[in-house]
């Protein structure tokens, strides 16, 4: 058992979290970490923290690329399609707001993220 009560939380978490409530954990947990930085923008330490809140945010909307991709994926053709063109603008916003850094560039990023996890615990 971890001795850092945030990692035994997390470490819980992984066991006890499957499937949808998993996924909207992540993307919960991505939106939070976007929303620190927005709400910390003039910190001195904005730049590298922008950047692991990006890159996490990225990893989980190319992980949800790939699944969406995969023929086998049941969901029906139009979401698979919609979520796809979702993520086409995730990517092409997180590559903007590394190049041009604007603290409400973020917004878009973190609102989305909440509603995908939104839609995905109520189902």
């Amino acid at each position: 058992m971890p001795n850092n009560p945030i990692e035994a939380y997390h470490s819980v978490e992984k066991e006890a979290l499957t499937g949808r409530a998993l996924e909207a954990a992540i993307l919960s947990r991505a939106a939070v970490r976007l929303r620190a930085v927005r709400d910390q923008w003039d910190s001195p330490e904005r730049d590298p923290l922008l950047e692991d809140a990006l890159r996490y945010n990225q990893r989980i909307w190319t992980l949800l690329q790939v699944e969406l991709s995969n023929p086998e994926n049941p969901l029906p053709k139009e979401i698979k399609e919609n979520l796809l063109t979702l993520s086409a603008f995730i990517d092409k916003r997180t590559f903007e707001t590394m190049a041009y850094p604007a603290a409400d560039k973020l917004d878009a990023l973190i609102n989305i993220n909440h509603n995908i996890a939104a839609g995905l615990r109520s189902e």
